[in-house]
């Protein structure tokens, strides 16, 4: 892997882009420049052809080895472009000095190519251990032959054996029901909601099959050698065999000879749930730090009602910081999206100070916060909405600025107000320059804080303050910011 000194990760796509195919060209083209602001790793989108041909996100997950190729699901190209463009993003994007995490979607399949009639039985939604029906003939998009790739990269056809349960049944009418197909078990090892929450969505693979997974590790190995990406982004992993992903990682690992760098998206506000997966899997893998997102949800939505105090309260930076994706928005929380929880406007330079400018956690920068969005929707009421996402590139590239070159070294917290918190970086031998952070969700403040240069002029590099302020003889100064911001004071 490429260095990751005071690394940051960018996630590069949101749910509402523009399916044109021009985003691996956009990586192309932007690589260079995203690279000299700071950001050290991209996350790239699902690569492969979902169930929705050229109009997909990548999470109906159709052929895994069809990285826009093959004419299949009515287009050639992904959303995103070709497989020679993606190719092509990749390289420049590495030469650029980047890192690039590839989108893998594992838990299902999508958009089968021919029906079969198989026995299953209902179950619970709330309670899939718990059957509501007799078992039954159903007809199911089962059969994956992929005519467009025939047996090129792989000459797998799935069929319904390599499934546990599927949510559709064209025997009957808008049936939502969730089938657990004949003589098939849900597994144990995941997450326990819903009695069981092995099933999500579309054909629930069958990680007990051996089939499924010699195919899935012939699946990394081909495309980790096909693409050269550095690390994957596991999608849905709470639906999954912890036991899998256990034994995948260790041999794409020696497979390929690198340190593969990998990340869980387990959607889940316990901490507990958090700490559970990673014994489970041995750490060997980190996860996105969902609670802290939430904490930011609520901050946001709270303004000065909310204790700024407890911002880290429950959180996976603070209890296993070495572990934790840091992120503020994604592509799933996101305004009219599944796991809506959108952190308001006003509050996002503070989240992303508290991310990119603290010791501890991987930073993750989302695409629509650093470049805006316009999309509309429906929302769960029915009614389509306009949303409009600011962007915040202008002080994300600010904190990027003061990451690379202030943040390091010790570092001091003042959270000692329910309103007014800080911290300072007091720097180490090769980037000796101190700084100091102080932000407020009420009416602004001043705080004092230590960062170890006596006699030192500092000044606001958000511009928020326009005047300087000098340290004490003890390398004390009175720090100040402005009410509902944050202010970066690093050494004039």
């Amino acid at each position: 892997m490429l260095s990751q000194t005071n690394g940051v990760m960018m996630q590069y796509f949101h749910w509402y882009l523009p399916p044109d195919g021009k985003l691996w060209q956009e990586v192309s083209a932007r690589a260079a420049d995203l690279a000299k602001i700071g950001i050290t790793a991209l996350w790239l989108p699902p690569a492969y052809k979902g169930s929705g041909g050229g109009y997909d996100v990548g999470y109906g997950a159709y052929d895994l080895f069809d990285l826009g190729e093959f004419d299949q699901k009515g287009s050639t190209r992904t959303k995103y472009g070709t497989k020679q463009e993606y190719l092509t993003a990749i390289r420049t994007a590495q030469q650029a000095g980047l890192n690039v995490y590839a989108d893998v979607v594992v838990n299902h399949k999508n958009g089968g190519d021919e029906a079969e009639i198989v026995q299953a039985t209902p179950v619970d939604h709330d309670n899939r251990n718990h059957a509501v029906g007799e078992s039954r003939d159903i007809s199911i998009y089962t059969k994956f032959n992929f005519s467009g790739r025939g047996t090129e990269h792989s000459s797998f056809k799935w069929n319904w054996h390599h499934f546990d349960a599927v949510n559709h049944n064209t025997f009957v009418e808008n049936d939502n029901s969730i089938y657990r197909l004949q003589n098939k078990q849900f597994q144990t090892d995941v997450d326990p909601r819903h009695g069981n929450y092995d099933f999500l969505m579309a054909c629930d693979l069958d990680m007990s099959n051996s089939e499924v997974r010699d195919e899935l590790l012939r699946w990394g190995k081909w495309y980790l050698k096909e693409t050269g990406v550095n690390g994957l982004r596991l999608d849905a992993v709470k639906h999954i065999s912890h036991l899998f992903f256990n034994g995948w990682l260790d041999q794409l690992r020696a497979d390929s000879g690198q340190d593969l760098f990998a990340v869980g998206e387990y959607w889940s506000p316990n901490i507990d749930d958090l700490h559970r997966y990673i014994a489970n899997t041995h750490s060997k893998m980190s996860l996105f730090d969902v609670p802290l997102h939430y904490n930011f949800n609520r901050a946001s939505l709270q303004g000065e009602n909310y204790d700024l105090r407890q911002i880290f309260d429950n959180t996976l930076v603070q209890q296993q910081p070495s572990l934790a994706v840091t992120f503020v928005e994604n592509h799933d929380s996101q305004p009219l999206q599944a796991l809506e929880s959108p952190v308001e406007s006003w509050f996002k330079p503070l989240a992303y100070a508290l991310t990119l400018l603290r010791r501890e956690g991987y930073p993750c920068i989302f695409y629509a916060d650093y470049f805006g969005a316009h999309y509309q929707d429906r929302g769960r009421d029915g009614n389509t909405y306009e949303i409009w996402l600011d962007n915040h590139h202008w002080l994300i590239d600010k904190f990027l600025f003061a990451r690379r070159n202030f943040a390091y070294g010790d570092q001091y917290s003042y959270f000692d107000h329910p309103n007014t918190v800080g911290w300072t970086r007091l720097g180490d031998r090769e980037h000796p320059q101190a700084m100091a952070v102080l932000m407020s969700n009420g009416w602004g403040g001043k705080k004092s804080m230590e960062v170890g240069k006596s006699n030192t002029t500092f000044y606001d590099l958000t511009q928020h303050i326009d005047y300087q302020i000098t340290t004490n003889e003890f390398g004390w100064g009175e720090f100040e910011c402005k009410g509902g911001s944050v202010s970066v004071w690093v050494e004039a």
